[in-house]
């Protein structure tokens, strides 16, 4: 018998699933850039089983690749094409397992879906404030791995900030329960902070202790137009000061992001008449029954109309405005591909920099892009901009974007590090960043996490070829990839 055919003896059967046509269904990532192979897909009803199945992969040195709702960008969750590692889904481990509205906090099995946990919360008249695009489908251990963003970090930071405990199985099979839900907790390292954005290359998250909120009695919301690009983060600022920190998003639309998405969804209407260069999607909200939160936008946007910041703009007037906001917001990905789609260049620079950051990067893209269609979007506030490059209309879009890959890219991953950023602001590594990363990445802080890869898989089962292994070796002082 094979390596996994001995692992998979040793499992219940009902948890084993070899039918390909499901398995395929986790096989090519989101992206449709990675494909791979397994025999099996191994679906664990506990913790416990989650263990046995890790315990019979480090005996037997099978790979395990973790996979959750497929939505990542970075081939995280997709397997090699050997077909010998086995896929592990945490889908049947989907319950709450207590909510302390006292303590302001849900623990939560992995394999629990996004919009479940906003439900739980809700009902118990809390939050819990992550939000994705996907909430819909992916999974709160898939968020954690990948120390997942969204619309709300302006105000409650990522999920690194919302995560108070974890369960992980390591890559022996020993299960780490570090699940209480302190704030403070000062008994050594703080071990689960390894696992958020490790992409299951250092154990497998099994359950979480989250961070909950009082959920927002009056939220505001507006469309607006600015005049200069250079105006951004001032405006953040003004909107912060105004509202006494109450901003929760502020997101960057770029011209050309709005009517790449119009184009092809002429159902959608752009919410101000007057067309402009730059949008930004700003909202605002508080638990307080008192404070007059209204008022303080309506301030802040005549103080910036008049101060020539703020061109034009709308104030969302019914939930249903708000949606419709929301809705342009998250379908400008879509319009990108209704394009042709796109080259991704996921990343951050200090907030302080961002305006100068998309002003250099899209005269590099004039210089070398060959009449490349920029889109511009994203989660500003925080210093994550989505800064992605389309072919021109006509053009033959494959062949062209492979030309951006190879000849545009490096120069806007270039701009990035001279200015302190990071080339992988909210996706992770992956397999599709580990050549970024040893182009870009701290070599100090690389060789840290192979040593810990090394020190905790020393076998490589746990979700082997992503964030960090050991397949780099030096030659003449250089790190090269080893065959």
């Amino acid at each position: 018998m094979t390596p996994y055919e001995h692992v998979l003896a040793g499992l219940p059967a009902g948890i084993v699933v070899r039918d390909q046509g499901i398995i395929a269904g986790y096989t090519t990532d989101f992206r449709k850039k990675y494909t791979g192979a397994s025999p099996a897909l191994l679906r664990p009803r506990s913790t416990e089983e989650v263990s046995a199945i890790v315990r019979l992969c480090n005996l037997h040195g099978v790979a395990l690749v973790p996979v959750g709702g497929n939505t990542g960008y970075c081939g995280g969750a997709t397997p090699d094409d050997g077909g010998q590692q086995l896929l592990i889904s945490l889908q049947r481990m989907n319950k709450v397992r207590e909510v302390d509205a006292d303590n302001l906090s849900i623990t939560v099995d992995a394999g629990c879906i996004l919009s479940e946990i906003h439900e739980a919360a809700a009902q118990e008249s809390l939050m819990f404030p992550l939000s994705l695009g996907s909430q819909q489908s992916c999974q709160i251990g898939g968020n954690i791995s990948t120390n997942a963003g969204g619309v709300s970090a302006v105000r409650y930071g990522i999920t690194r900030d919302l995560v108070l405990g974890l369960e992980v199985v390591l890559p022996d099979g020993q299960i780490l329960s570090n699940l209480s839900p302190l704030r403070k907790d000062n008994r050594g390292y703080a071990l689960h902070h390894l696992l958020i954005g490790a992409e299951g290359s250092l154990g497998i998250v099994t359950a979480a202790s989250l961070r909950l909120f009082l959920p927002p009695i009056t939220r505001v919301t507006g469309f607006l137009a600015i005049r200069e690009i250079s105006d951004l983060m001032p405006l953040l600022a003004k909107a912060q000061q105004y509202t006494g920190e109450a901003i929760t998003s502020f997101e960057f639309i770029s011209s050309m992001s709005l009517d790449l998405l119009l184009a092809k969804k002429p159902e959608l209407r752009r919410p101000i008449s007057a067309p402009s260069k730059h949008y930004v999607l700003i909202e605002a909200a508080t638990s307080s029954p008192i404070l007059p939160l209204d008022q303080a936008i309506e301030a802040f946007f005549e103080d910036g109309m008049s101060d020539d910041i703020i061109v034009d703009g709308v104030i969302a007037a019914s939930e249903q405005q708000r949606l419709d906001f929301w809705n342009l917001r998250e379908h400008i990905p879509e319009g990108e591909v209704l394009n042709g789609g796109s080259v991704k260049h996921d990343v951050s620079v200090r907030t302080s920099d961002m305006a100068r950051f998309i002003e250099l990067g899209a005269a590099l893209v004039d210089q070398y892009g060959q009449g490349a269609r920029l889109s511009i979007y994203g989660h500003v506030g925080d210093g994550n901009v989505h800064f992605n490059v389309l072919a021109p209309e006509g053009a033959d879009a494959p062949a062209f974007l492979e030309e951006v890959t190879s000849e545009v890219s490096p120069r806007i991953y270039d701009l990035v590090a001279k200015m302190d950023g990071s080339f992988s602001a909210e996706y992770g590594l992956g397999q599709d960043k580990l050549p970024l990363n040893l182009n870009y990445g701290d070599p100090v802080k690389r060789d840290l996490m192979n040593t810990l890869k090394k020190t905790l898989d020393p076998l490589e089962i746990m979700n082997p070829g992503k964030v960090a292994h050991s397949r780099f070796c030096a030659l003449n002082g250089k790190e090269v990839q080893c065959l």
